[in-house]
């Protein structure tokens, strides 16, 4: 029963050069991700809005 839940917990990512956090329940609506958006339904060629690095450079928050 709980693997459905985990399935569906929203996740954050951060940015390993400059801290930004990518919240999938927020999404980035400035940027066209709607809220809810997965962060591998991000699109590859995406960066990151404060310092211009790739998806590459991003990790995963423990919760």
């Amino acid at each position: 029963m709980n693997d459905s839940a985990t399935q569906t917990a929203y996740r954050t990512w951060m940015c390993v050069v400059c801290g930004f956090i990518y919240d999938e329940a927020d999404g980035l609506p400035e940027e066209g991700i709607a809220p809810g958006t997965r962060w591998e339904d991000v699109p590859e060629t995406w960066t990151c809005p404060d310092c211009g690095v790739t998806k590459d450079d991003f990790e995963m928050m423990a919760l």
